[in-house]
Parts: structure tokens; C-alpha cells; sequence
């Protein structure tokens, strides 16, 4: 077939994506759509001609006729290649334009009749020549800034011969939309068509001349930052090797400006910028430069004026306290009466309050409590195990690694000069060959002296008398006397039976269900589980225990949900005992019937109170005393006064006065391995011993406690909250107590008085009719005449 040929031609038509092929080009890609290689097949079939044209919008993906240009090049297959991922590149040789007339249906390839435009002959005119040569001129200035344009493109340009020629080639090579390209392609006429490349020659050499010199300007940027950043390191690293600096006043400007900012004292001021000028004269580099840095931004830190506003609301107070911790009513009140003053004043008054008692009971819980209650923030500082004094003073700055001291620091934490610091077991405190930290604290919780604390680090005074100190301890008897002097002590008691059961009903068991994912609906505890777990599982003065006790329950009842699918648990004693296993502790059991020489005494401890009986056997023998059961000294000596108490009133309580020298007495207090101290056993004992040498039974529901002296009185004791909640909890219906104790009843739990009668006596002659069975009273004179004529005797022979 002529290439040539005006006719009509029925060729194969292959669409193009976003490329235009001009005439005499020679350019390879790959086809991979169906309708594209079967139009290849097509064309390979019949002289190897085929059509191309390209597509109107290049992200069509199976274009019809009608969705391409109507003009194109006719081109020759020159190579048909298979690729590795089954896509085949062709080799192409563009002839001439060629139009579309009439498309043609074809059901595997588009195919369409078009007219071919073969380029005409003809000899140039001047003007042409000239165009053609300004064409080449700008060509020439496109490529000084068009990237790289290999050489043989630059010799074919020079070698085109006509226009239409020298437009294709030009616009075939160089970089523009395939939409211009298209245009170039559409225009039959050569001189317009040249015409037309010249002014897209121009504007796409201006375009780039511009681009060009913006990302020469940003290269040069980048440079000369480049060139900057190296030669500043390369000073940096040459100063430090000299030790030297180029502006060392901006810094410590920098910090002056600061210093003057917080407007303190003059005497402050004038040490901390005679810091500044320090820093000033030294190297940046240097130790001693970095210390002085470190030193003022700690001092600048801290908060010098800065102070949080209490919010003291004495009801609100009241109900944040209530809510928050059960009981413990005598703390509260002397906290919402300190806060009144407060309030009042305007002021703190600077009272030191130190809540002592023994683990568990909620000591550090409360100061927290209080802090949040009145709107402070707060930082508890552990003192346990401190032996160095520089823990409470900070170090001094000539030491390598220097900090402030423990209160400094929380201060500084804490971010306002009116914190409330809980300095937690301070009774822990302990001293060595590094100071004593102890007497460190003398200043700190002196409200005459803290308003001018001295750490040694900071070494300039800082006002303490804004902050509220709450201190713990579990055993006030290991504070130093001074230290002591300085706080008010308020005892917390262990809790009683009944506060730990409020307590596990209001506060445990809630936060307990949060922690295991539990909802109140999901897990009830009935009364009696609590009480249970109470009596049999813990023996503790606080609710620690108990705590972990619910929480084991609960985690057992999550693997059961998880297991079993049950969703809701109702917990039982029943239910405690196979979670828990067997009963850990048995409570205090009253004999089933009156006994001889038995007696219930009441005992304090550090869990609570306890039912202590003593027992007392008489036997033939020489007048010998035996005691055991672990007594303590103090508690022997209580024997040897019960003795000589009942021996001294033999007469009047109807014994035989020669008992001493005939008969043995053994004082036995059960649980031996247990030890037990204190003189409040003093009246239990002599009521045994009584009760042994008539061999009269003592009253089985009559517990007693109280120290007795020579003469017989009744002193008084401690703990009798404690043990009044024993006896509440052995059955006990009496309880005998020193009558310097009544005023203690006030603190008795309600319940515990509706259930057991309290009766205070003076004398052990008032014990032994109310404890023991069938004894006649015993009158206050005869009582008394056989105590003054025993003193009486004794002070005859003291003169002789």
C-alpha cells in the first residue's frame, strides 16, 4: 500500500494515554489494554499500519472513537516485543497525519476509515527561512535552561530541512502537555504550525529561566545554611577548646532579668545577681559556669510568691472529711478548728500537727484528705530510714552533684509556697556519723523560726510559715523530746470492731469493686461476711488487711464470671469460708460456767482489745510465788501488789492471814508464748487470788480491768475504748473500771454501751462483791482500819 495514498484507509486505531507521536518519530511503549494489543494483532496482520490517536482524557480506561482526537499519525509497526509480566511493548515509526472520517465496529479492536494528510512540498519563502531561524535561535535558549537535551536532538534541529519538519521534531522533543503537543499535531498549515511553536518555544524558555533561578536562590540557601551551620560548629568546638565565649552577658542578663521579675527581698537579690556577674566573667564551657546555671534556675523555680488560695468552708469541710474517712471524730474536729482560726486570722497559725497511732489506721490518708478538703496542693516526704542530715538541709554547692534538701524540693514540686507537706513516719528517723535529721527538722517545725529556713543548697531564706505541716508516727515515744515539744499530738486509735466494719461497708468494698471491674448490683457482701472477715481472718488495728481480704474475694469472684458465666454474687460467711479457706484466728470464748480462780481481765494491744483471763491455783506449800505466761516485769510487779494487797486485808476479806506461809500460789496468763506487760491486770489478779484461797467462783460474764496498789485502790488505765470493744465482742454483760476512767465512756462505741454495764470502782473491796459469787459487801470503814493499821505498823517500824 502507497504511504501516500489520498484514499480512504481502514485501519486498526490504538488510543493513547497522555502521548502524542508526530510523524518520522520513532518511539517504543507498552500496551496492556485487551482492545489495544488485539489492534496491534490487527495491525501486524495487514502491512503493519495502524493508527494512533490519543485519548481526550488521559484516565480513560476503554475509550471509544469518540473519546479521542479526530487527528493522528499513521505509523508502521516496526517491533513487537513480549514482556516478563505478560504486557508487549511495540517499536513504532510515525508516517504522516491522517484524520478520522468514519469509524468502523469492531468487536475486538477499534477501527476506523481515515483520510491521510501528507505534508506538501513547496520552496520557502523568506519569511519561512526566517522563521525557521528564530525558531533554532530560541530553540538554542531553551536548552541553555531545559534539563539535559542530548546532543543529537541539538544536530537533527539543525538539520531539518522544511517547517512542518522542524515544528515535529521540536515539538516531538521537548517537554510540554500532551494537549499542546495535540495542537501542533491538529495544524495542517507548516508556517502557522511553526509560528505556533515559536511562541510555545518562548514561553516555556521564560518558564524555565524563571524556575531555574528559584531553585538556584533555594540551593543557594540551602548552601550558604549549610556553609553557616558547619562554621558556627567548627567555632563552637574551637571556643570550647580555648575556653572561651562570644557573648556571655546575654545570658546572664537573661537570668538577672529574671531575678528582678520576682521582685524579693534586697539582701536575696543582691546574692543571686552577684551570681549573675559570676557567670558573667566565666567561660560558657566551663564546671563551674554549669553549676552556677544549675543553682540559679533551682532557685528561680521555686515559687517565691506564688500561692494557692484555701477554700476553708467549715461545713464543706466537715462533709469532704465525713465522706472520706469514717470515724476518727476528735481529728477532725481539731482540724476544722485549726482551719477555723485560719480562716479567721488570715493567717496559718503555725501549729505542727502529728497523728500518731499504729499502721493502717489512715494517717497519711487524712492529711491528704485535708489538703484536697481545703483547695492545697500536697507532697508527702517518706522520712523512714533518713540518717543523713543533708536529706532535710540539702547539700552544699561546693560538692559534686549537690541537690536541695527533701523540703525544698517538695516545695518546689508542689509549685505554691502554702502547700500542705505530710512528713510520713517520723518516728523512723535515725542518725549516723553524717548529722542527725532529726534535729535538722527542729527549724522546719518551729513556727518562730521556719519563716527564715536555710537550705544549705539554696542558701538564702525561704519562707516555711505558709506551709501546713502534717507529720505521722506510729510510736511517739521514739521522737526525740525536742522535736516532740514542737508538735501537738493526736492519738488514732486502732479501730474498733464496728468502725471497721463501717468502714469495709462505706469505703473498701466500693473501691475494691472499681478495681475489679464489679459493680455494686453485680457482688453484694451481706453483713454478717464483713463482720466475719473481721472476727476470723484479720487481727490488725487498721483495715489494710480486710482490704486485701475483699479484693482476694472479688478477684475470685472475676474468674468465676469469666468461668461459670454468673453474673451476680451474693457474698456469705459460707461464701468466705471457701474462698478464704479455714478461720485464721477463733474469737475470745467465756467460760461455760463460773469458775474458781478464773477471772476475765481486759488487755490492750496494737490490733485492738483482747479477753485476757488469768488463772490462779493455791497448793499446800511454804509461801512461794509462781508466775508464768510470758509476764512482762511491770506486770510481775502487779502480782506481787495484788499479793500483798489481799494479804494486808486477809481479815477483812475473810482469808486465813498465815495463807503466806503455808500455801504456793501460781499466777498463769494463757497463750504463754505471747508476751504481755502493763499494770492494768492489777485487779484481776487479786480477784483470782481471792477467789482462789475462799474457793468461792468468780462470775463467768464479769471482765474487769484497772492497776491496784498496796492499799487496795483502783488506779486508772489505758485503752479502754479498745478494751470495752472485747468485751462487747466475748459476750461479756459487766465491766469493772477505775472510777478515774468514767470520763473515758464518752469515747465507748453506742453499741458497745446498750449491751454491756460499766461499773467504776475506787477500791478492790468494791470489786469483790460485784465479781464474785454469794460475797457479802464489805464496808468502806472496815476496809480502811485494816489499811491504816498495816501503814500504821509499818511506820512504827521504820522509826525503830
Amino acid at each position: 500500500m502507497d504511504d501516500r495514498n489520498d484514499n480512504l484507509i481502514l485501519l486498526p486505531v490504538l488510543p493513547l494515554r497522555g502521548l502524542v507521536v508526530f510523524p518520522k518519530a520513532l518511539i517504543h511503549f507498552d500496551v496492556g489494554r485487551k482492545k489495544s494489543i488485539s489492534a496491534i494483532n490487527a495491525a501486524m496482520k495487514n502491512d503493519q499500519l495502524i493508527f494512533l490517536v490519543t485519548q481526550k482524557d488521559a484516565a480513560e480506561n476503554d475509550p471509544d472513537i469518540t473519546k479521542c482526537y479526530s487527528t493522528g499519525v499513521v505509523a508502521k509497526i516496526v517491533q513487537v516485543i513480549k514482556q516478563p509480566d505478560n504486557s508487549t511493548r511495540v517499536v513504532i515509526e510515525g508516517k504522516f497525519r491522517a484524520g478520522i472520517v468514519t469509524p468502523v465496529f469492531d468487536k475486538n479492536c477499534l477501527m476506523a476509515e481515515v483520510e491521510p494528510y501528507p505534508d506538501k512540498k513547496f520552496k520557502h519563502t523568506s519569511e519561512q527561512l526566517g522563521l525557521m531561524r528564530a525558531v533554532r535561535l530560541e530553540f538554542e535558549n531553551y536548552v541553555k535552561v531545559a534539563p539535559r537535551v542530548p546532543n543529537d536532538i541539538i544536530f537533527k534541529v539543525a538539520s531539518c530541512k522544511s517547517c512542518g519538519e522542524l515544528a515535529d521534531y521540536i515539538a516531538d522533543n521537548i517537554v510540554l502537555d500532551y494537549q499542546a503537543k495535540q495542537t501542533i499535531l491538529e495544524e495542517l498549515d507548516q508556517t502557522e504550525r511553526l509560528d505556533m511553536l515559536l511562541d510555545i518555544l518562548i514561553n516555556e524558555t521564560y518558564i524555565l529561566s524563571i524556575e531555574k533561578d528559584i531553585v538556584q536562590k533555594a540551593r543557594d540557601r540551602i548552601e550558604e545554611n549549610q556553609r553557616d551551620y558547619f562554621l558556627r560548629e567548627q567555632k563552637k568546638i574551637i571556643e570550647e577548646e580555648l575556653g572561651e565565649d562570644d557573648n556571655p552577658s546575654a545570658e546572664a542578663e537573661a537570668y538577672a532579668e529574671r531575678i528582678y521579675a520576682l521582685e524579693l527581698s534586697e539582701e536575696t537579690e543582691n546574692i543571686l545577681i552577684k551570681e549573675c556577674k559570676k557567670l558573667m566573667r566565666m567561660p560558657y564551657g566551663s564546671q563551674e559556669a554549669s553549676v552556677i546555671r544549675t543553682y540559679l534556675d533551682t532557685v528561680l523555680d521555686l515559687p517565691w510568691n506564688t500561692a494557692t488560695k484555701d477554700k476553708i468552708s467549715v461545713t464543706k469541710l466537715r462533709k469532704e472529711l465525713d465522706k472520706s474517712h469514717f470515724g476518727l471524730a476528735k481529728i477532725k474536729e481539731r482540724i476544722i478548728e485549726q482551719l477555723a482560726v485560719t480562716k479567721l486570722r488570715g493567717s496559718q497559725d503555725g501549729q505542727i500537727i502529728c497523728f500518731a497511732g499504729p499502721p493502717g489506721v489512715g494517717k497519711t490518708s487524712i492529711a491528704q484528705s485535708i489538703a484536697k478538703a481545703i483547695g492545697r496542693k500536697s507532697q508527702r516526704i517518706a522520712l523512714g530510714g533518713v540518717r543523713d542530715e543533708a536529706e532535710i538541709r540539702g547539700h552544699r554547692r561546693t560538692y559534686i552533684g549537690s541537690i536541695p534538701g527533701r523540703i525544698m524540693t517538695a516545695i518546689q514540686n508542689a509549685g505554691s509556697n502554702n502547700p500542705v507537706l505530710i512528713l510520713d513516719e517520723i518516728d523512723k528517723l535515725a542518725s549516723d556519723y553524717k548529722g542527725d535529721p532529726t534535729s535538722a527538722l527542729l527549724e522546719v517545725l518551729d513556727s518562730e523560726q521556719n519563716n527564715k529556713f536555710v537550705d544549705h543548697y539554696i542558701d538564702i531564706p525561704f519562707d516555711l510559715s505558709n506551709v501546713m505541716f502534717i507529720t505521722t508516727a506510729n510510736d511517739v515515744s521514739q521522737i526525740p523530746a525536742p522535736l516532740r515539744d514542737r508538735m501537738e499530738i493526736i492519738e488514732l486509735d486502732s479501730y474498733t470492731r464496728e468502725e471497721k466494719f463501717n468502714i469495709a461497708k462505706k469505703h473498701l468494698v466500693p473501691k475494691q469493686l472499681e478495681k475489679c471491674g464489679f459493680t455494686a448490683k453485680e457482688v453484694k457482701f451481706t453483713q454478717s461476711a464483713l463482720y466475719f472477715l473481721i472476727d476470723f481472718y484479720t487481727r490488725e488495728a487498721g483495715v489494710r488487711t480486710l482490704e486485701r481480704l475483699i479484693g482476694n474475694v472479688l478477684r475470685k469472684c472475676a474468674v468465676k464470671k469469666l468461668e461459670d458465666e454468673q453474673e451476680t454474687f451474693k457474698i456469705t460467711d459460707k461464701e468466705i469460708l471457701e474462698m478464704l479457706g479455714h478461720k485464721k484466728f477463733t474469737t475470745d470464748k467465756l467460760p461455760s460456767k463460773d469458775e474458781i480462780g478464773t477471772v476475765n481481765g481486759l488487755a490492750w494491744t496494737s490490733v485492738g482489745g483482747e479477753l485476757l483471763p488469768i488463772e490462779v491455783a493455791v497448793m499446800e506449800g511454804t509461801g512461794k510465788l509462781e508466775l508464768t505466761g510470758s509476764l512482762g516485769d511491770v506486770m510481775q510487779e502487779s502480782a506481787k501488789a495484788a499479793v500483798t494487797c489481799i494479804r494486808s486485808h486477809a481479815n477483812s476479806l475473810g482469808i486465813n492471814p498465815q495463807f503466806y506461809k503455808n500455801k504456793d500460789i501460781h499466777i498463769h496468763a494463757p497463750e504463754g508464748a505471747v508476751p504481755k506487760d502493763g499494770p492494768s491486770a492489777g485487779i484481776t489478779m487479786a480477784t483470782a487470788i481471792y477467789s482462789a484461797l475462799t474457793g468461792k467462783p468468780v462470775k463467768r460474764d464479769v471482765a474487769m480491768t484497772g492497776e491496784i496498789t498496796l492499799r487496795g485502790n483502783v488506779m486508772p488505765i489505758g485503752g479502754l475504748k479498745e478494751k470495752s470493744m472485747a468485751a462487747y465482742k466475748s459476750g461479756i454483760k459487766t465491766v469493772i473500771i477505775p472510777k478515774e476512767n468514767e470520763a473515758d465512756l464518752e469515747e465507748i462505741d453506742p453499741v458497745v454501751k446498750e449491751k454491756v454495764s460499766f461499773i467504776p470502782v475506787t477500791s478492790f473491796s468494791q470489786v469483790v462483791p460485784i465479781a464474785i459469787v454469794d460475797v457479802p459487801v464489805i464496808s468502806e470503814k472496815q476496809w480502811n482500819a485494816v489499811a491504816d493499821n498495816t501503814v500504821t505498823t509499818k511506820s512504827e517500824n521504820i522509826r525503830q
